[in-house]
């Protein structure tokens, strides 16, 4: 008899806020990211929006760089031209956040970088992607 009621029950704002939470959090995280000029209350968030966005760029650049292929000094002195040049424009154009509340231009600049740029050497020279009819 108990177990009816407990189906009739409506669930606990605990449970219904973990099994929504990941979906929606991520989802208006994206969505902040997004919009121009979003007001960004938890630091984290936003750092966080700033790595994904630089690997997604190293997976983008990483790819055309190892079908053109581009290489040496050339190429990556554009990858970090490129890298670091848009996520600047994201975060003090698109944004316009303050970027001391962060520790500067410098800290938002270098924020995953380096993560970006191993990922984006690791897919620039992946053997397949100079050749794609190449069989090795």
């Amino acid at each position: 008899m108990s177990g009816g009621r407990r189906r009739d029950e409506p669930p606990h704002p605990q449970h219904h806020a973990v099994a929504n939470g990941g979906a929606a959090g991520r989802g208006s995280v994206w969505g902040k990211a997004l919009r121009s000029d979003s007001a960004w209350h938890d630091k984290d968030e936003f750092l966080d929006v700033i790595y994904w966005f630089r690997q997604i760029i190293a997976v983008i650049l990483g790819i055309i760089w190892g079908v053109v292929p581009l290489k040496g000094f050339v190429g990556i002195a554009v990858f970090c031209l490129i890298n670091a040049g848009v996520l600047y424009l994201y975060f003090s154009s698109f944004q316009q956040i303050d970027e001391e509340e962060y520790g500067g231009t410098w800290e938002l600049t270098k924020e995953g970088f380096m993560t970006s740029f191993a990922l984006f050497l690791i897919l620039e020279e992946y053997p397949g992607m100079h050749n794609p009819y190449a069989m090795s």
